[in-house]
C-alpha cells in the first residue's frame, strides 16, 4: 500500500515537472479571446513584422543544415564502414570528436580567427598589401549552416555507422558475389538500408539547431530561439515569447514525430538484415588516389569541427597568458560543477525509479510517467524557460508576498527544474538500456526465494546497473555543463558558469578571455566522447 501511494505521489510529481513548461506555453494563446485585445494586436503585429523573418530564416537554416550534416555524416560512415585504409582505425573515433565541442564554442573560434580584426586577414593584408575583406562575413546563415553542420553532423555519422555496418555490409558482400559493381552496390543497397537512420540522425542535428540560442544570438540572425529571448527580456513581452515558443515547440514535435518514425524503420531493417548475416563481408581494400581521397573525407569534418576551434582557441592563450584571470575562472567552475553534480543526481535518481517502477508494474500511470520524462530532451530551453516563467510572474502578480518570483530566479531551485525537464530523459534512457540486459528471470528468482522490491532493487538490479547509472550521471553531468538557454535567465544572482561566462564574454567581443571558459567546456565534453569510442571499438572487437 505504501509503495502504491509512493508510485502515484511520484506520477504526480512528474506529471508536474515535465508538462508544466509545454503547458504553461501553449495556455498563452488562451488569451486571444478578445478580437480586439492587445494579445491579438500582439500577434497581428509579429505576424507583419519579426514573424516572417524569424520563419524565413528558421526554415533556410534548417535546409542547409540538413543537407549538410547528411552529406558529411553519411559519406564520412560509408567511408569508414565500407572501405579499409590506412588510418581506417583512427578515423572510426576521430569522427566523433566534434561531439565534445558546443556549437557556440566552435562559432566564437571562427570568429575570432576569420573576422576582419583576426589574425588571418590581418595576415592576408600584411602580406598582400591589400586593405580590403580577405574573407567573407562569417556573422550569417552560411557562417551559422557550417558550424551547425560540422559540430552536429556525428547524429547522422553514429547511426550511419551503426546501420551500414549491421545491415548493410552483408548484402553488399551478397550483390558483390552477384557481379554488381561498388557504385550500384552503394546506390541501391547501403544507403537505402542506411535512410532510416539518416533521417533518425538529421532530425536530432536538426532539433538541436532549433534549440539552439548561443550561434544565432551571438551572429545576429533571426531565429525562433533568439527571438523568444529578444521578446521576453528586450521587448519585455511574455505574450509574444510564449507564442514563438509555441511555434518553435511545434516544429520539434514535428522533428521528434519524423524521428520517432525513422526509429521504427530502422528496428524493422535490422530484423530483416539479420536473415543475411551468414556471408563474410569485408570492406574493399582502398590503395593510391582512392585512399587519398578518402582520407580528405575522414580528415575534413575532424578539422573543421574539433582540431581547428580548438587550435583557434588555443591561440590567444598562448599568445597572451595575461588574458587568464585564474580566481574568476575557479569560481565560474565551481558553480558549473555544482550545478551539474546537483542535477545528475537528481535526474539519475528519477530516472533510476522510474526505469525500476515500469520494469516491476508496467501499467498505464507508469508508462505515461516515462514517455513524458522521455520527451524531456526535445523540448528546447528557450521553451521550457518561458513555461517555468510564465506561471511564476503570474502566481508572483497573484501573491506578490509568496516570493515564487524569488524562488525560481534567486535559487537554484528554478534552474535545477528545468535541467530535469531537459537531462532526465538521457539518464532514463541509459538506465533503460542497462534494465534490458537484465534477464527478466532475475527478478523471478529473486520473488520466489522471497526478495521484496527493497531486496531486489538493492541486491540484484543495483550491481548490474553500476556501470549504467555512471554513464547516466557522467552524460547528464556534461549536458548541463553546456547547457545555455536556460542557465542564461534562471541562474541565481552572481553564480555565472563557464557557458554563460565564455557567452558573455564573446558577446563583449573579449574572444581571448572567452578561450579559457570554452576550454574547459571541450575538455568536459571529451569524456564521454571517449567513452562512446570505446564502447564501439569493444562492440565491433
Amino acid at each position: 500500500m505504501l509503495l502504491s501511494r509512493l508510485r502515484q505521489f511520484l506520477f504526480l510529481l512528474l506529471t508536474a515537472i515535465f508538462m508544466l513548461p509545454v503547458l504553461a506555453v501553449m495556455a498563452s494563446w488562451l488569451s486571444l479571446g478578445d478580437l480586439d485585445g492587445p494579445a491579438l494586436q500582439i500577434l497581428r503585429e509579429m505576424s507583419q513584422t519579426v514573424l516572417p523573418d524569424y520563419l524565413g530564416t528558421t526554415l533556410v537554416l534548417s535546409l542547409l543544415v540538413g543537407a549538410g550534416v547528411v552529406g558529411v555524416g553519411l559519406s564520412s560512415a560509408a567511408a569508414v564502414t565500407l572501405f579499409d585504409f590506412s588510418g581506417r582505425r583512427f578515423f572510426e573515433w576521430a569522427l566523433l570528436l566534434p561531439l565534445a565541442m558546443p556549437a557556440y564554442v566552435v562559432a566564437y573560434a571562427y570568429t575570432d580567427f576569420l573576422q576582419f580584426s583576426g589574425p588571418f586577414q590581418t595576415f592576408v593584408r600584411d602580406a598582400t598589401g591589400w586593405q580590403g575583406r580577405v574573407f567573407p562575413e562569417v556573422r550569417n546563415v552560411g557562417g551559422a549552416a557550417w558550424v551547425f553542420v560540422f559540430s552536429l553532423y556525428p547524429y547522422v555519422y553514429l547511426l550511419s555507422r551503426t546501420a551500414l555496418g549491421e545491415r548493410a555490409a552483408h548484402l553488399m558482400e551478397a550483390a558483390r558475389l552477384l557481379g554488381a559493381p561498388m557504385r550500384r552496390r552503394m546506390l541501391e543497397i547501403a544507403f537505402p538500408l542506411a535512410r532510416p537512420a539518416v533521417a533518425a540522425g538529421t532530425a536530432l542535428a536538426l532539433m538541436e539547431t532549433l534549440a539552439d540560442f548561443g550561434v544565432s544570438s551571438y551572429f545576429g540572425i533571426q531565429t525562433f530561439t533568439a527571438g523568444i529571448y529578444k521578446a521576453w527580456l528586450s521587448m519585455d513581452n511574455r505574450l509574444a515569447a510564449a507564442q514563438l515558443a509555441t511555434v518553435l515547440l511545434a516544429l520539434v514535435a514535428l522533428l521528434l514525430y519524423l524521428e520517432r518514425r525513422s526509429q521504427q524503420k530502422m528496428r524493422f531493417a535490422a530484423s530483416r538484415g539479420a536473415r543475411a548475416g551468414s556471408l563474410d563481408a569485408r570492406p574493399l581494400r582502398l590503395t593510391g588516389v582512392r585512399q587519398v581521397l578518402v582520407w580528405v573525407l575522414c580528415a575534413v569534418p575532424v578539422l573543421a569541427g574539433f582540431v581547428l576551434p580548438v587550435l583557434f582557441m588555443l591561440r590567444p592563450l598562448v599568445a597572451d597568458w595575461s588574458v587568464l584571470s585564474w580566481a574568476p575562472f575557479l569560481g565560474w567552475a565551481f558553480n558549473s560543477l555544482r550545478l551539474g553534480l546537483i542535477s545528475s543526481l537528481l535526474a539519475v535518481a528519477l530516472a533510476f525509479v522510474l526505469a525500476f517502477s515500469l520494469r516491476r508494474r508496467p501499467d498505464a500511470p507508469t508508462r505515461w510517467a516515462v514517455q513524458l520524462a522521455s520527451l524531456g530532451y526535445a523540448v528546447p530551453g528557450a521553451v521550457i524557460v518561458v513555461g517555468l516563467l510564465l506561471p511564476v510572474g503570474w502566481a508572483q502578480a497573484k501573491w506578490p508576498s509568496s516570493g515564487v518570483g524569488y524562488v525560481m530566479t534567486a535559487t537554484m531551485f528554478g534552474l535545477v527544474w528545468a535541467y530535469l525537464v531537459r537531462f532526465c530523459a538521457v539518464a532514463l534512457q541509459s538506465v533503460q538500456s542497462g534494465y534490458a540486459r537484465i534477464p527478466v528471470s532475475f527478478d523471478d528468482s529473486a520473488r520466489m526465494l522471497g526478495s521484496g522490491d527493497w531486496g531486489l532493487l538493492s541486491r540484484v538490479h543495483w550491481p548490474l546497473l553500476k556501470r549504467s547509472t555512471a554513464a547516466a550521471l557522467l552524460l547528464v553531468f556534461v549536458d548541463v555543463m553546456k547547457e545555455l538557454p536556460a542557465t542564461l535567465v534562471l541562474r541565481p544572482f552572481n553564480s555565472d558558469t563557464l557557458a554563460v561566462v565564455a557567452y558573455q564574454l564573446a558577446r563583449d567581443e573579449r574572444l581571448g578571455e572567452a578561450a579559457l571558459p570554452s576550454l574547459a567546456l571541450v575538455l568536459v565534453g571529451l569524456i564521454p566522447v571517449l567513452m562512446l569510442s570505446r564502447t564501439l571499438r569493444q562492440r565491433n572487437g
